[in-house]
């Protein structure tokens, strides 16, 4: 049996080349603040992975997307184990553009502080008035770069995406950030409006692409997890305060209020976080959750 080895470790997640393709591992590891805790998540790497299958198939009409399989019996024997059922995604491989796609339907978070400061969400002027948590207008589209591990994202403005995607694609950048914009934008719509059907709402996400060996632009790592996403349930939603979540801003806040925390979760906070991740699973896949391990 062939052994691999990861060509890459992120903060969460582990990738393996086998040759034509990819296998993405998403591991119970959690990360706050860009800082990797001590502590896993049991079967959130599982849960991610599932609910990234299942959105890669509710918008393939709007663009293609990366998945191949989550079975590992599509995969080389190595992968075909506990350790990696149901956690790992085979996939194509992409050249991944430099810009992490990120919209937001509602005000909250860093856009809240940033309102609160000057009137504006990542330079972009939003109507005066607004409370905490309140539904925009419209949804915005606010890029940033992406960052390497340990280093911090940095927000950029639409021209500016337009820059550095010109330098690599001469001629072609402007195109491209357009596509960006326009294809998260709209995949933002269809799974919001999904979400909302199912009580859920999605107050704002991150998307990445990459090309494929024709220059397509394709929708590439994971999709509108809790790891990459702010979801709160409809039910008891109320603008002007924050609100719970389904995601790991649950984590955050705790290590908000424990600053001498060491980055280490107690127990129940961890049992919380399990608990919010299958319950958002259950409520937009309609199926329970079902451990691999």
């Amino acid at each position: 049996m062939k052994e691999f080895t990861p060509i890459k470790e992120g903060k969460v997640r582990e990738i393996y080349d086998i040759g034509d393709s990819l296998i993405l591992v998403a591991t119970d590891r959690i990360s706050a603040f860009d800082v990797i805790l001590k502590n896993t998540i049991t079967d959130k790497g599982a849960i991610l992975t599932q609910m990234s299958r299942f959105w890669f198939d509710y918008t393939s009409d709007i663009l293609p997307n990366h998945l191949i399989s989550t079975d590992v019996k599509d995969m080389p024997e190595f992968f075909q184990n506990e350790k990696f059922a149901g956690r790992s995604t085979m996939c194509r491989k992409l050249e991944m553009l430099p810009i992490e796609c990120i919209v937001r339907g509602y005000i909250t978070g860093s856009g809240w502080a940033s309102y609160k400061e000057n009137g504006t969400v990542c330079g972009i002027r939003l109507p005066e008035g607004l409370k905490e948590s309140e539904k925009l207008p419209e949804a915005i589209y606010t890029p940033s770069t992406k960052a390497d591990l340990g280093d911090h994202d940095e927000n950029v403005s639409f021209e500016k995406t337009v820059e550095i995607l010109e330098a690599i694609y001469p001629g072609k950048g402007q195109h491209y950030a357009e596509e960006l914009r326009d294809k998260t934008l709209a995949l933002y719509r269809k799974c919001a409006d999904y979400a909302l059907s199912r009580g859920i709402i999605i107050a704002d996400t991150k998307f990445e692409f990459g090309l494929d060996e024709e220059g397509n632009v394709v929708l590439g790592d994971e999709m509108l997890t809790p790891d990459s996403s702010r979801f709160w349930p409809l039910d008891g939603y109320e603008a002007g305060k924050g609100q719970p979540s389904y995601d790991k801003q649950f984590v955050r806040d705790w290590l908000k209020a424990n600053p001498d925390s060491g980055y280490d979760l107690p127990q129940e906070v961890i049992d919380k976080t399990v608990e919010k991740y299958k319950e958002a699973y259950f409520k937009l896949t309609g199926e329970e959750f079902k451990s691999t391990l």
